[in-house]
């Protein structure tokens, strides 16, 4: 059984990074994309970048380029979310979440999901 676990949430300063780790198993992982989506209360969930099963990173948020990047480690099944410059826009419940398909913005075809973990950012 698919197994995915968010963690490295925290309360951090704008300006400052944070490294969000997403741990899978029970999935094909070398061929699995995982998503990165947030959440703040009373919004919807919102799709922020995916890395596909080719290593390349989608981004669905502009905002986002230029400080927040990708990376997969096959030994640890692990994707990071490393977080930099962060801003209180940022502030968020982050979910990760995988399939064994190509990156897709929409949070219905997913079928594994994490709890989710907190980041916020102070001004």
């Amino acid at each position: 059984q698919a197994q995915v676990t968010e963690s490295g949430g925290g309360l951090v300063q704008a300006g400052g990074s944070l490294r969000l780790s997403c741990r899978t198993s029970g999935l094909k992982f070398r061929t699995t994309a995982v998503a990165w989506f947030r959440q703040i209360p009373g919004a919807e969930r919102e799709g922020v970048l995916c890395i596909d099963w080719t290593d390349d990173t989608v981004f669905w948020i502009d905002s986002v380029k230029g400080r927040f990047t990708l990376s997969r480690d096959l030994a640890a099944n692990t994707v990071y979310l490393q977080m930099n410059n962060v801003e209180p826009d940022d502030t968020a419940m982050y979910f990760c979440a995988a399939r064994d398909a190509n990156c897709a913005r929409n949070a219905m075809v997913y079928p594994d999901w994490g709890p989710g973990t907190q980041v916020t950012v102070s001004s």
